[in-house]
């Protein structure tokens, strides 16, 4: 894929080149509290998440989370894409970003950019998102996108619920 640009961010794929900036992410209390412990804990950790996540889902998809970077400096300061989860039936919307670059707009940019995109290229006719059931700023930037609350689901893994959003094209 190439990168897609939006008036102040470059969305990318991920690599190798990424895993610094991935095993900071992942260890973000904003990430594990609202999206869960990955256990990257080490440089070694975020190259197998790139390989087996992002890169791997790419390949059996045409799909992943990329790697939001500010425009200009070309610094990383989230991840945003869809993904295919074995217990959803359609690909879901996922983002986090580094805290110091939350609440600026750039997971609404980002998410935008990358909707309009995939459906398009993808011929998507449905696209889902899960939330934190006390995640208020995701559940308001979902519903900005368009987004409706579906209802709440418990996805394997996961000691608690979720709320399952869907954008229907």
């Amino acid at each position: 894929m190439s990168p897609i640009q939006t008036q102040n961010l470059i969305i990318r794929c991920v690599n190798a080149d990424d895993a610094a900036f991935i095993l900071i992410l992942l260890n973000e209390p904003s990430f594990i509290t609202n999206i869960g412990d990955k256990q990257v804990r080490t440089l070694s950790d975020a190259l197998n998440y790139i390989k087996t996540g992002p890169q791997q889902m790419y390949k059996d998809f045409g799909f992943a989370l990329h790697i939001v970077c500010l425009k200009g400096s070309n610094k990383p300061i989230g991840m945003c894409g869809l993904l295919k989860r074995d217990t959803l039936p359609e690909p879901d919307i996922g983002f986090a970003f580094l805290e110091l670059y939350s609440g600026k707009g750039y997971g609404y940019e980002s998410a935008k950019a990358v909707l309009d995109f995939e459906v398009q290229d993808k011929q998507l006719k449905t696209v889902l998102a899960i939330t934190a059931v006390d995640n208020p700023a995701s559940r308001a930037l979902l519903l900005k996108l368009g987004f409706s609350f579906n209802k709440q689901v418990q996805l394997e893994g996961m000691d608690k619920d979720s709320n399952l959003y869907q954008l229907t094209n």
